[in-house]
């Protein structure tokens, strides 16, 4: 069976229901692992990048329970105290 976008996004779903949290390079290099380098590249930074599409699945499934928290780079579910949106500081 070959892997989809749909199935790394789902992983990520997943992983954050479960855990509470997702660390952008721990779900980079688990999506690589578990499911292909196809849903990763390098970026203009040198690290190591989940695909466009993959985050897009991720944020439609997930666009009222999850946040990105910028600055820790961690995506986390969503608190009563977090302001609207996907984006917190």
């Amino acid at each position: 069976m070959t892997a989809s976008a749909s199935d790394a996004a789902n992983w990520m779903k997943e992983a954050v229901t479960n855990e509470g949290f997702l660390y952008q390079d721990v779900a980079a290099s688990e999506i690589a692992s578990r499911f292909g380098s196809d849903f990763t590249y390098i970026n203009a930074s040198g690290n190591l990048a989940i695909r466009a599409d993959v985050l897009k699945l991720f944020k439609t499934e997930t666009a009222e329970s999850v946040i990105w928290e910028r600055g820790q780079r961690i995506w986390r579910k969503r608190e009563s105290y977090d302001l609207p949106g996907r984006q917190q500081s």
